[in-house]
């Protein structure tokens, strides 16, 4: 399993037009089978992270288009 800061860091520099790009992103880096886990939650799919993520405020717009990682927000642990 990987953990979602991993999928922040990834992030960082890049931005992700939609939702979906950014799951094909992920699934690209790190396989269609893998799971993710934080903090507070394990066995995600990429889907299932994306929205976990995003319902804790952990992504921002990127200039123009789309959205990236907010690197304020990425766990250091």
């Amino acid at each position: 399993m990987t953990h979602g800061h991993e999928v922040l860091h990834m992030m960082e520099g890049h931005s992700y037009p939609t939702r979906e790009s950014l799951i094909e992103a992920i699934i690209r880096r790190f396989g269609p089978e893998e799971l993710f886990y934080t903090c507070s939650a394990e066995g995600m799919t990429a889907a299932e992270l994306v929205d976990f993520l995003e319902a804790r405020g952990k992504f921002m717009p990127a200039g123009g288009d789309g959205f990236t990682a907010d690197a304020s927000k990425i766990c250091n642990h």
